[in-house]
Formats: structure tokens, sequence, C-alpha cells
């Protein structure tokens, strides 16, 4: 049996946690944290200084204002962590990665099985493709998602660049400029609007055709049970980074 504690138990993303686990018979959820009040099949509490319990994992589908307490609690109680939240700054992320110096982090932009073997046939294809080719990602969310562009298209932005020895710069903005696109550059574009899940587009745009790689969710449910994949798999890791590449062995 995996004991879990789930930060941003009360939100939507927590619920759907919460049902993957009930549909598991070796999970179970043994507490949350969250500043919200809602009826649940667990103690739910104010903060992770409140808490009283140990875990064998966190799952946080919270805010990027709870890192701190959360990654001190997780490094105090030896816990390792599922960190599935977006938005972090440079500074942040830094911190996650010098935290899996102590124990073991579980870190993407994206829990989606899909959205990461997208970004591996991205970079397959960036590969393959070579320089030749204009990038552009178009990244679609819900009016109610407050960064932009998104976490994932930052991660599909970045494994292209990786590709290329991070050659290019990132072009969030046209409008503001009347000149041609330059060919050292990827474009990103957000998109906000309704109810949209999550989706992705990276299109290699060449001389006479058009390759466009595309993932689209339509629910929230494939996050939380990519989040759930990885909280079984990190259990009993040595201290360390893991993404999905690290359960899908993806290149």
């Amino acid at each position: 049996m995996v004991n879990i504690l789930l930060s941003g138990a009360c939100g939507k993303m927590g619920n759907a946690v919460a049902r993957c686990c009930k549909e598991d018979e070796n999970l179970k959820i043994i507490a949350g944290v969250d500043r919200a009040e809602m009826l649940c099949d667990f103690p739910v509490y104010k903060s992770f200084d409140d808490v009283n319990v140990v875990p064998d994992v966190i799952i946080d589908f919270s805010h990027i204002s709870v890192l701190d307490s959360l990654l001190t609690f997780a490094i105090k109680n030896n816990v390792p962590v599922i960190l599935a939240t977006t938005g972090y700054s440079n500074e942040q992320i830094a911190k996650i990665r010098d935290t899996a110096n102590k124990i073991p982090v579980f870190f993407t932009a994206n829990m989606s099985l899909g959205v990461n073997l997208l970004c591996s046939l991205a970079k397959s294809a960036a590969k393959i493709l070579d320089d030749k080719f204009d990038i552009e990602i178009i990244e679609k969310h819900h009016n109610q998602k407050i960064d932009a562009p998104s976490g994932t298209a930052l991660m599909l932005a970045n494994a292209v660049n990786e590709v290329f020895d991070d050659k290019y710069t990132y072009e969030y903005d046209r409008h503001s400029k009347r000149q041609k696109r330059s060919k050292n550059e990827i474009g990103i574009h957000a998109i906000r609007g309704g109810t949209i899940v999550g989706e992705h587009d990276v299109i290699f745009a060449g001389h006479d055709e058009v390759i466009t790689l595309s993932h689209s969710a339509q629910s929230k449910e494939v996050f939380a049970a990519g989040a759930v994949k990885a909280a079984k798999f990190i259990v009993g890791k040595p201290v360390g980074l893991y993404d999905m590449g690290s359960i899908l062995n993806l290149g």
C-alpha cells in the first residue's frame, strides 16, 4: 500500500487524483493540504506546518506559493515528492533541482503520458528535419489558466531547442515587430478560452510542406493518472531528479 499526502486536495486536480486513487486498491490518500475547505474522505490540513502524519509520497497539484513549505516538510521527513504544479520561477526551479540532491523529486511540466510522448516525437522530428524547418508551438487552455505560455509549451520548446544546442530564442509576441521571421527562433503562442483542458501543437514549416504534431487532453483525469503513476514509480527510488521520461524510457 502506498500512502499519499495530497497537496491541493480541494482543487479540481486534487479531486481527480482522489478519484484515481479510489480505483486502485494499492493506493491510499491518508491526508491532504489545502487552504480551502471541502468534505473529503481524509483529513485536510491548512498548511504543511499542521500535518502530523508521514506519507510514503507527496503529490502536489496546488500553487507555486506552497513550494517552500512543501519541500521543507518533504526534506525533514525524507518523503519523495511529485511536483505537478506549473508556473514556477527560475529561482524556484533551481530550488527544486537542489532538493533532488536530498530526496527523490519527480518534476515535469505536464503529467500526461501522451504529452511526454509528444515531446519525444518533437525531438526526433527536429533531429531528422534539422534546421531547414521553421518551428512554431501553439498551446490552448481554458480561460481560467493564469500562466502563459503554458509550462508544457516551454517544455516542448526546450526539448526541441536542446537538439540544436540551445541556439534558438523564443518569440512570444510578433504584433509589435514589422520584420521577417528569424531563422533562429521558435514561436510560442498562447490561446485562452472556454473550458479547453489543454491542446498543444508543434509545427515544423518547411519549403512546400508542413508537419504538425498534436496532443489534445479531453479531461483532467489524464494528468491525475500520470501523477498517480509517478507516485507508484518514485517510492523506493534513490535520491535524484525524475520526470516522465524516467518512467517511459523516452530519449
